[in-house]
């Protein structure tokens, strides 16, 4: 029962799936860390469905494409994406780390967050469409599917480590919450990422283990702009990091499918 309720919690906060109505409790968010990761698995199957559907029905690869990038943004909403739009315009600023976090909490968008994630998501479709194209679709595609998985594993592994920038919002509660079962959840959390990069670097090697590295990478990154840029980590840079984790495997599964 605990389970399912944290279950519900979790993907009620992270996508827009339809969940139970029930009063939260603490005790209900302190292992959602370690099932965030499972909103990346639907998604991932999802996503592997529009790719199948669209070989079945031969449609043409461009709107495979798009309807592919669009699955994560509708079982979402869009969540990680806002949060990439805020911590761009922050970036774009070139202000105080006061002043960023600051920028963090506007409601309102201007127009480097537009720039940067049209920029992005041109990234993400063009190196979706070498993908699909290529002869190793099927693998590739697979990889990236279960991709949403680990980017979301490496969130909730930071969550779990990194240090906030703030004593206040949605993230800095979550790791108050799932610190009363942090070790727990940090087992968990890596028993998830290891069966994740075991199955997309081992199965799909030398080309999937290419996706796992840029995932790494972009999560090294993360850490490492996010306490210089704002002295750790928010709700907003964790849904930054995501979006960048996705575009990054994307990238690099498609420098996969051009290694002959």
């Amino acid at each position: 029962m605990k389970l399912l309720r944290t279950l519900a919690v979790t993907f009620a906060l992270y996508s827009r799936i339809p969940m139970p109505h029930f009063e939260w409790r603490d005790e209900d968010m302190k292992y959602s860390m370690s099932c965030f990761p499972w909103v990346g698995a639907v998604i991932g199957l999802v996503y592997y469905g529009i790719y199948a559907l669209g070989v079945r029905l031969d449609l043409p690869v461009t709107a495979v494409c798009l309807l592919m990038t669009a699955v994560p943004l509708i079982i979402t909403g869009g969540f990680h994406v806002d949060g990439f739009m805020d911590v761009s315009d922050a970036l774009s600023s070139y202000r105080t780390r006061e002043q960023k976090l600051e920028i963090l909490k506007d409601p309102h968008i201007g127009a480097f967050a537009v720039i940067r994630l049209c920029i992005t998501g041109l990234i993400y479709i063009a190196s979706l469409a070498i993908v699909l194209s290529s002869e190793r679709a099927k693998l590739l595609t697979a990889a990236l599917a279960a991709g949403f998985f680990l980017a979301r594993g490496l969130s909730a592994l930071a969550v779990l480590t990194f240090r906030s920038a703030r004593n206040e919002g949605m993230l800095f509660y979550e790791a108050q919450t799932a610190g009363a079962g942090r070790k727990s959840n940090l087992v968990i959390v890596s028993i998830w990422l290891a069966a994740v990069m075991i199955f997309i670097g081992y199965f799909g090697y030398p080309y999937g283990f290419l996706t796992v590295c840029a995932a790494v990478m972009s999560f090294a990154w993360y850490k490492a702009k996010s306490y210089k840029e704002f002295g750790g980590i928010t709700g907003d840079t964790a849904g930054w990091f995501v979006t960048v984790c996705e575009t990054a495997m994307a990238a690099a599964a498609a420098i996969a499918a051009l290694i002959h």
